[in-house]
């Protein structure tokens, strides 16, 4: 990563903090995202000029109370808004930054603000994911593979009902937390597969993001240490984030399941996600938790000693148990791989053909690639190698996938 990208991703990171806290000082979603936009674009005006801050955070979160305080000045109409300004002014007497635990907290309430039950679910994680995950609306687009204007209208609509609800800025007490559970463990989900394997741009991995996903995730076990599905969660991330540092190569490209060093693997993390699996199976006998089948499928990968001792019977059928769950064609994808490397590329590919609702999302197309490469169909192979990068993705998965068409060529 290039000093310039280090810089971007810092402000990136911060920024999103910043929002997050802003929102709870202003009270309103739109001014805190135009103040933090315009500390976020001071800070790449001059950082690079002037080097950057000792206490990053804070230099963003000043600048950005300024320009709320001079948003509201500007165009308020009534007292009140003026004394609404003076309150979180840095200039107001007794004013002192928020304590770190505060600021520690924002995201966490800014995922309950967002996702309160009277949004619809859809809603609730794509404005959390633009707001908490600091992700562009085209990045949530893709995300939630729905088209780019759609989602902007979504997030403007989603914007609007907690300002006329007043929705309040809070972690909700403990009778309301099952209620909000389902959109929040979605949207520190979806902020995590967006780190743990980028969308769009240079890196493969944002590691920030997957950092601050498994941090909220801590968090909401904290909250409700007895929950199956946020001991799920939590142990998911950290089965996949174990692996990171086998994940690519000295060039930053893929390195796949099959050939990453195992040695390398985070066996510290695993050994603590594996114990939390358990938690979660021994607080689901009767109906099975999605997000702990997925960790009981991701415990399998972790804890095969290698990719050929990987126990597939064992995974196909977590994969059954969570098609009762959620029966779904990106599960069904997954499925069809795993199916795959039981039976061989033949059985995968008639499953992968089987399913419908899938052809804007790029690992359907690569998934088919693959098969039809396997099984020597290479006319096929490279249309549908074509098809994936021709859908959008991070460079180094589009290099993998350009690198697996020229040995068709």
């Amino acid at each position: 990563m290039s000093t310039g990208d280090a810089l971007a991703a810092l402000v990136r990171d911060e920024g999103t903090r910043v929002l997050a806290t802003l929102i709870r000082v202003t009270g309103s979603i739109d001014l805190a995202e135009d103040a933090a936009q315009d500390a976020v674009v001071r800070a790449l005006e001059t950082w690079p000029r002037d080097g950057v801050p000792e206490n990053p955070r804070a230099w963003l979160l000043l600048t950005a109370r300024r320009r709320a305080i001079d948003v509201i000045r500007r165009e308020a109409q009534r007292a009140g808004k003026e004394r609404a300004a003076l309150m979180f002014s840095e200039q107001t007497p007794g004013w002192t930054p928020d304590p770190e635990e505060v600021v520690a907290d924002d995201l966490l309430r800014l995922v309950f603000t967002c996702c309160h039950p009277t949004l619809s679910l859809d809603a609730q994680v794509a404005l959390a994911l633009r707001t908490l995950g600091g992700l562009s609306t085209a990045e949530v687009a893709r995300g939630l593979l729905v088209p780019e204007p759609t989602m902007a209208k979504r997030l403007t609509r989603a914007k609007q009902k907690i300002a006329q609800a007043r929705i309040p800025y809070r972690v909700p007490p403990t009778e309301e937390l099952p209620a909000r559970l389902s959109g929040v463990a979605t949207t520190v989900y979806l902020v995590f597969n967006e780190g743990y394997a980028a969308t769009a741009g240079t890196d493969l991995t944002r590691v920030a993001l997957t950092a601050e996903a498994i941090r909220l995730g801590r968090l909401l076990a904290e909250l409700m240490p007895d929950e199956p599905t946020v001991l799920g969660l939590l142990a998911l991330m950290l089965l996949q984030d174990s692996r990171r540092q086998a994940r690519v190569d000295a060039n930053g490209h893929p390195v796949l399941l099959p050939d990453q060093d195992r040695t390398r693997w985070d066996r510290a993390a695993i050994a603590e996600a594996v114990e939390i699996v358990g938690r979660g199976l021994r607080r689901t006998p009767d109906r099975p938790d999605a997000y702990v089948v997925q960790a009981s499928i991701a415990a399998c990968h972790a804890l095969a000693p290698s990719y050929a001792d990987t126990n597939w019977d064992a995974i196909i059928s977590w994969y059954d148990v969570l098609l009762s769950l959620n029966d779904g064609p990106v599960v069904r994808l997954n499925r069809a791989a795993a199916i795959a490397e039981r039976d061989g590329p033949a059985a995968g590919l008639a499953l992968v053909d089987a399913i419908t609702g899938l052809d804007g999302y790029p690992w359907w197309h690569a998934t088919r690639a693959e098969l039809l490469h396997r099984l020597g169909e290479h006319d096929a192979a490279r249309i549908a190698y074509q098809q994936a990068i021709s859908r959008g993705m991070s460079e180094p998965q589009a290099h993998h996938l350009r690198r697996r068409l020229a040995e068709l060529m």
